[in-house]
């Protein structure tokens, strides 16, 4: 939905100007475009890096970049759970605003160097490689919060593709209690 947007926004009709391939699994878009099937594809690190290590491609954009701020990793809790529980709710906002601050402060060495024993497939040169890549397209927020002009956005984005009739009221689902420390 953000490629379509993307190109929207620079002036490509997705339907009519080129053909989208849903039918592959995401799991297997880096093996079908290395194989051939088609002329672009979009992919998360480690994928693109790899495609380009194998000489099958190059990263020519990111996503992010040509569609605006998009708030595309969201943490969920029921109601319930974050009435009942707001301690953790707290303490795991935190945390996650901590790893946020620490890659914001970082250099991308530094951060691979701190999370390379998560990736043991993955080399520190590479890591290092794709956090530059991120850093550089801003695909890490300064914090956890999500305004109202974000959330708007991603909505359209989902409209645009006829995923969602209305947009549904920030105050309903974007839960702001701890934002306000982070801001």
């Amino acid at each position: 939905m953000t490629f379509e947007w993307a190109l929207r926004e620079n002036g490509i009709d997705p339907k009519t100007d080129l053909t989208i391939d849903t039918s592959i699994d995401f799991a297997a878009m880096q093996g079908a475009f290395m194989g051939g099937t088609g002329d672009f594809v979009t992919l998360f690190e480690p994928n693109a890096l790899a495609v380009e290590q194998a000489g099958y491609g190059h990263v020519v954009a990111y996503i992010g970049d040509l569609a605006g701020v998009v708030p595309y990793t969201a943490y969920n809790a029921r109601k319930s759970y974050i009435e009942a529980n707001p301690e953790i709710i707290e303490g795991f906002s935190k945390a996650i605003n901590r790893g946020l601050e620490f890659v914001q402060n970082n250099d991308a060495k530094t951060i691979a160097t701190s999370i390379v024993s998560f990736f043991p497939d993955t080399s520190i040169d590479d890591l290092t490689k794709m956090i530059e890549r991120y850093k550089e397209g801003g695909a890490w927020k300064e914090n956890i919060t999500i305004n109202e002009d974000e959330w708007n956005h991603i909505q359209d984005i989902v409209i645009a593709a006829g995923e969602l009739e209305e947009k549904v009221p920030f105050e309903d689902l974007i839960y702001t209690k701890y934002f306000d420390q982070y801001e």
